[in-house]
């Protein structure tokens, strides 16, 4: 009887340790899914990326949290997105176009693509909308702005028809957009900065820099300048040449030239936009000016990602352009079907240079070498 009682009592404290072990998976996995549900959306992810989650959203201080970005397995029903960009002269936004594209094919949804010719076609992007939204009739909008407000009227308009608006990249200032997909420009100016303190440190002697922010009035250029004048203030680093354009070589190529002229005995370093910087290595290279003048881009691009290669270009910060937006494509689906989302989000900010540019992962910033432009994932 006593053995009968010690086999009882033997059973029992193993079922009891069994109840505890099941019990505590059950709140291991519970606990798992819940964290993964609030900061990732989990959803068997075919990529995820590290993100910046503005706190709260659209705040201008650089308040974040940082988060792990899963993406949705796919989208409820085919929805009918439209995407408007600046142009496709700086391969910035090829980059854009190919996360655009390759996400509204694998989540699918239908996706077509308006580009308007340059930073100084506000009126052709503003009239590609407003058709878009009369005859199209979208399910959502998509918009890297060209004016972070001069857009806000027909903002106004796809509010009231029920449309919902991602901003991506560029900053909308507009109470009617329902979510940004952008790093801030802010920091990628003020990274830029550091790395041109270290820069200016490391050689010892004051600097002389021509600085090419980009086009007048564009939200980003704003918030890049901000970044960047802030970083440098106070040290030795000069800024003898300012000149604003639109984003294209084309463009560029005169503002570079006339630096290059006035300041050719004195200049040290050029920083800019992504055509300004590739530019800028190519007359300097004509010029036999390579190894006197150093080059930094303010941000990223496929033309700089081969200039760093090559050692023209000394460095770029990266917003993970292809990646941010495949985000936006996520963001507005998530909006459309009523999913929990991030209002303001964007891929972690990195600097790319010739010491980490063969270890990073730059399928998250690059399209590969034979994407072309393209403007439909589908016909509507």
């Amino acid at each position: 009887m006593c053995k009968g009682l010690e086999l009882s009592y033997f059973a029992l404290s193993r079922f009891r340790d069994i109840l505890k072990l099941s019990v505590l998976a059950f709140v291991m996995v519970a606990l798992c899914f819940s964290l993964v549900e609030t900061e990732a959306f989990a959803e068997n992810p075919v990529w995820t990326i590290g993100v910046d989650v503005w706190t709260p959203p659209f705040n201008k201080s650089l308040k974040h949290k940082e988060a792990l970005y899963v993406p949705l397995k796919s989208a409820s029903k085919k929805w009918r997105i439209a995407a408007f960009i600046p142009h496709l002269k700086d391969s910035y936004w090829l980059s854009a176009n190919y996360g655009l594209m390759e996400e509204a094919k694998r989540i699918g949804i239908s996706l077509t693509l308006y580009e308007a010719g340059g930073y100084v076609n506000l009126n052709i992007q503003r009239d590609q909308i407003s058709s878009c939204l009369a005859t199209s009739k979208p399910d959502g909008l998509i918009v890297g702005a060209i004016s972070e407000t001069g857009l806000n009227d027909i903002l106004l308009e796809a509010s009231k028809q029920g449309v919902p608006v991602v901003d991506l990249a560029n900053t909308i200032r507009s109470p009617h957009i329902s979510a940004r997909v952008a790093s801030s420009f802010q920091n990628m100016g003020l990274l830029t900065g550091n790395y041109l303190n270290k820069l200016q440190a490391k050689k010892g002697g004051p600097l002389n820099v021509a600085w090419f922010p980009g086009p007048r009035g564009a939200g980003w250029v704003d918030s890049g300048v901000l970044g960047f004048t802030s970083s440098i203030a106070g040290n030795p680093i000069n800024v003898v040449a300012t000149e604003y354009g639109d984003a294209g070589r084309y463009s560029q190529r005169p503002l570079v030239a006339k630096a290059l002229a006035d300041f050719r005995n004195e200049l040290d370093v050029i920083v800019g936009t992504s055509p300004s910087a590739v530019e800028a290595a190519k007359q300097l290279q004509a010029q036999g000016l390579s190894d006197k003048v150093d080059v930094l881009s303010y941000y990223y691009s496929p033309d700089v990602d081969e200039g760093i290669r090559k050692g023209r270009i000394l460095a770029a910060p990266t917003d993970s352009t292809v990646t941010l937006s495949r985000i936006a494509i996520d963001t507005m689906v998530r909006i459309l079907e009523g999913r929990k989302y991030y209002k303001h989000v964007a891929p972690s900010v990195i600097v790319i240079d010739k010491n980490n540019i063969n270890s990073w992962d730059s399928s998250n910033s690059l399209p590969p070498k034979t994407f072309r432009p393209t403007f439909f994932s589908e016909e509507y």
